[in-house]
């Protein structure tokens, strides 16, 4: 079924009034009939253009053959018999200044890989979904269970001669992977199209087409059909802070500023050399939320995980020289209006879809419903994040005193809905793989590695994960090179895969683990004051029913035989989750009889004695 909406006064009007929430309907190229005759009609936003002629295929790139005509609103557009599907073109934009570029379609539906750089006609393709099931039935609440994977398709695996996957390859082994291990969702990093390979996806130049290095945009459905067949959600990083200034993009695409902000000082990015999306033009604010909305609702995506947006939210973000807002903060306003339309529009055109901010400051209400809040739906837990890994990384002599940072997030956990991720941000840059961050030799690594993830999968929160560091990868993320999925021929790296699967198996069966991720009562501590020993008790409970689980966590490289733990409930005790058992690599450090004691403990009645196994987490319940 054809989404083109006809070039009219009213719908152009609309898109200058941001009343237009899919301006691809509108703008970009669209095979279609005009008078009987096929062709494409091409068109576009460039208020400042002297001249635009579309050159491509159909016309032998000569700028000449077919210039654009100039409509209300700032917009142009053209018709061309004889264009089709398939065939490649550019936009020859002639500034107010004379200088003529060739520009890429910022509404392109699929572009030439790279190193070229010219859009495609793209006519969408019949595409039958078998996800009818999945989308008629996902789950909107905050007390389900999300445990993510996070994966670069470029180095997920490859095939045998180096070059990238297709999405209808790849699709059938992510969904079997992911699925067996028990995650509820992939998120992918950088799909949409991007023409450096080193910048991961996050320097996009087509924010409406998937990325051809793996196929065609019918493929990329494929891909999404499958993970939701499996069971699993999608989600996928989104990048409307930023934008890379390759002539060919969206950097002053009409021979001026456009889509970014005029005043460097608010429009340049001077940690990434990139331009700063014009959060106050309702044009600019419709094509970022037009792209959000073609991503859940025509690729049946399942929610954004929106970048940076630290750096869209203050003026003043990595700047010596900025501009302070009306009030004279430091709060960029455009943004803050930006971001709750946003989301108040994913939501309304796509219920069940979510909304996910990596937003790293003490910014108030990025999950509070709007208008008071932003209305995220998740937050990355950015300062969870850099107070485990810092903690597990300091040699456990000196761990005693930094005991806190693990028991600080408990203050504030319940003021947002948060998710614990550890990215591929944490394992890139020299920053080392998170098992090679883990203090000791290679047996005292996994076993933090475990320890540091039995931690993560039991602390309130949801879950993600990027790939690699679930079977222990050695070495730091490569973005080139697949991963060594070699491995996992080692008995080693076979057991921390397993644990992270048993993890995420007790995590998604057990309500105590994850009803109460962002309530107060669904975590509370039996003992968090044991620094001496590095050790920590609490216990996680479903708010809403009876369920609830004691964890204890041994942090220190040293056996603890028959140690004392306070436990709320009289009886016998079974261990359901032990890093330490042999089938993930530990020594399988056997329990005494689990039953209670009746001598108080730690403000309960009754008490456990319990083996502790040198850098290791318990996971028990009353039966």
């Amino acid at each position: 079924m054809s989404h083109t909406l006809p070039l009219t006064d009213d719908h152009l009007h609309k898109l200058n009034a941001a009343d237009l929430v899919r301006p691809d309907h509108l703008l970009g190229a669209h095979v279609t009939e005009q008078d009987g005759v096929a062709g494409v009609r091409f068109a576009v936003w460039a208020p400042n253009a002297h001249f635009i002629s579309v050159v491509g295929d159909f016309n032998y790139w000569n700028a000449l053959e077919h210039p654009m005509q100039r409509l209300s609103g700032g917009f142009w557009g053209v018709f061309v018999p004889g264009a089709h599907h398939g065939q490649t073109y550019k936009y020859a934009v002639t500034g107010q200044n004379g200088h003529t570029v060739w520009k890429a379609d910022p509404y392109a539906k699929t572009a030439e890989l790279r190193p070229k750089t010219a859009s495609v006609i793209w006519e969408d393709q019949p595409y039958l979904w078998g996800d009818d099931a999945w989308m008629g039935d996902r789950d909107q609440s905050d007390t389900r269970p999300i445990s993510i994977y996070e994966v670069h398709l470029g180095s997920w695996m490859r095939r045998e001669d180096g070059w990238f996957m297709n999405y209808r390859d790849l699709a059938p082994r992510l969904a079997e992977y992911a699925s067996g291990m028990g995650y509820t969702h992939v998120e992918l990093m950088g799909v949409m199209e991007h023409p450096f390979d080193g910048s991961w996806g996050y320097q996009v130049t087509s924010y409406y087409a998937p990325s051809c290095r793996f196929g065609t945009p019918e493929d990329f459905k494929f891909m999404v059909d499958t993970l939701h067949q499996a069971g699993l959600g999608v989600l996928l990083d989104w990048v409307p802070g930023h934008f890379p200034t390759d002539e060919i993009g969206l950097a002053q695409w009409d021979g001026g500023a456009l889509y970014e902000y005029a005043d460097p000082r608010k429009g340049f990015h001077p940690d990434w050399n990139t331009y700063v999306f014009d959060y106050g033009r309702h044009e600019v604010q419709m094509f970022l939320i037009g792209s959000a909305l073609k991503w859940v609702e025509d690729f049946h995506v399942d929610g954004l995980r929106v970048d940076a947006v630290a750096s869209m939210l203050y003026l003043d973000f990595s700047r010596t020289e900025w501009i302070p807002n009306i009030y004279g903060g430091r709060e960029n306003l455009e943004v803050i209006a930006f971001l709750k339309r946003l989301n108040d529009v994913v939501h309304h055109h796509a219920p069940g879809a979510i909304v996910v901010a990596e937003e790293s400051t003490s910014f108030p209400g990025v999950t509070a419903p709007t208008p008071h809040g932003l209305g995220f739906d998740y937050k990355w837990a950015m300062g969870w994040m850099n107070d485990t890994l810092a903690y597990f990384e300091t040699d456990p002599i000196y761990r005693q005193w930094s005991h806190h940072k693990l028991t600080f997030f408990n203050v504030y956990r319940a003021t947002e809905t948060f998710v614990l991720a550890v990215s591929h941000d944490e394992v890139v840059h020299l920053k080392k793989s998170l098992v090679d961050k883990m203090p000791g030799d290679w047996y005292a690594q996994r076993a933090g590695l475990r320890a540091f993830l039995g931690i993560q999968w039991t602390t309130p929160g949801k879950k993600l994960l990027f790939m690699g560091q679930d079977f222990a990868q050695r070495d730091e993320w490569n973005y080139n090179v697949s991963l060594p999925w070699y491995v996992l021929d080692y008995p080693e790296h076979q057991g921390v895969n397993r644990w992270v699967r048993d993890l995420n198996r007790l995590y998604v069966s057990h309500p105590a683990l994850h009803r109460g991720d962002h309530r107060e009562a669904g975590q509370y501590w039996i003992n968090p004051d044991d620094a001496e020993n590095s050790i920590y008790s609490f216990v996680r409970r479903n708010p809403d029913g009876p369920e609830w689980v004691l964890v204890v966590a041994n942090l220190t490289p040293v056996y603890r035989e028959g140690y004392w733990v306070g436990v709320p409930e009289p009886g016998r005790y079974q261990v359901l989750l032990d890093s330490d058992a042999g089938e993930y690599g530990g020594f399988g450090t056997q329990q005494s009889e689990l039953r209670t004691q009746p001598e108080p403990l730690n403000g309960q009645q009754q008490h456990l004695q319990l083996n502790l196994a040198p850098n290791s987490v318990l996971v028990l319940e009353r039966h």
